[in-house]
């Protein structure tokens, strides 16, 4: 039953890095994108029939952990505080901007728009850093309480995620524009779709022989081998943006399935030997058997809902398009 719950929540953050990654993408790139406010506006209504639904999958993951995993909430929150206050700052300063940026009609919104691509950044910073300390191990010591040592978290294989999580989700923001983007910016999307595939690989590459030496599982390493079969169809199916989409999405899940697997059953780890397995990191299996009876309905709700605002959108944002934001 635990193991289900551990696969529940790579399934949900997964989730969300494969559909809010290209939000953080158009948010990171808007001021290249478009330089006129009409441009802009289209720009952010690509995203905007799916902005809140793509969020929902964080809340929905980050309430599995707590759930289902209290141990290792604690744990993992303690050790990489810092990143998690970057992370929320980034993620609160991205969505109130995006929303805000238009409730006026007057107002001014270059503000706004610094708002947006600033918190894109950082969010895009923190998740990376977050995670390839989680593949590296935290900084915790041998009874897994935090150490003072807030540089240890910016590690160089961290800062690679970093760097790395930046150039994935500029990526997949642009092959997503490729799909759903007006068609006034379809040249310089797809050029600068083409000078991020190069980061990307180079990321993939050295991440994945860096990470080589952390006792990987096999898991892993087929995790890893999908990651590059997905970046391999977006590099080659550019031209197909319809076909690129789907798989630069899977690319963006892969980091998230990694961290899950790379040492199954340990969940947690430091640099120093401490870890923590999923057991030792469960609720008792009362209150996790509880938890399905919740759990099972809501995801299908939210797959359905996903899928059919898909569905509704998955056109082109023309002159006619409602601009949401």
């Amino acid at each position: 039953m635990i193991t289900i719950w551990w696969g529940v929540l790579g399934l949900l953050l997964g989730g969300y890095f494969a559909l809010a990654g290209y939000d953080y993408g158009v948010g990171m790139l808007l001021p290249t994108l478009a330089r006129d406010e009409l441009g802009r506006r289209r720009v952010l209504g690509a995203i905007g029939p799916f902005f809140l639904a793509n969020e929902v999958w964080l809340i929905a993951a980050v309430g599995v952990l707590f759930g289902a995993f209290p141990h290792l909430e604690g744990r993992v929150f303690a050790g990489a505080y810092v990143l998690v206050v970057l992370l929320l700052l980034g993620l609160v300063t991205f969505t109130a901007a995006v929303q805000l940026r238009s409730r006026h009609p007057e107002g001014g919104r270059r503000g706004w728009s610094f708002g947006i691509t600033a918190g894109a950044l950082v969010t895009a910073v923190s998740w990376g850093l977050f995670l390839g300390n989680l593949v590296h191990g935290l900084p915790l010591d041998t009874q897994g309480r935090p150490v003072d040592d807030l540089l240890a978290l910016f590690n160089p294989y961290a800062v690679l995620w970093g760097i790395g999580f930046v150039a994935l989700f500029c990526l997949q923001g642009l092959v997503f524009l490729m799909v759903r983007g007006p068609a006034e910016i379809a040249g310089r999307v797809r050029r600068l779709a083409r000078s991020f595939t190069a980061p990307v690989g180079a990321f993939l590459a050295v991440a994945t022989i860096w990470g080589a030496f952390s006792d990987a599982s096999w898991a892993a390493l087929a995790v890893a081998g999908i990651s590059f079969a997905a970046y391999l169809t977006v590099l080659f199916g550019l031209n197909r943006p319809r076909l690129a989409l789907p798989a630069v999405m899977l690319l963006a899940a892969t980091p998230a399935l990694l961290v899950g697997v790379i040492r199954f059953p340990v969940v947690l780890s430091s640099t120093v030997g401490y870890q923590l397995t999923v057991d030792q990191a469960a609720t008792d299996p009362h209150t996790a058997t509880l938890l399905g009876w919740f759990a099972a309905p809501t995801l299908v709700v939210l797959i359905v809902v996903q899928w059919l605002t898909w569905r509704a959108h998955r056109g082109p944002v023309d002159r006619k398009s409602l601009l949401h934001f």
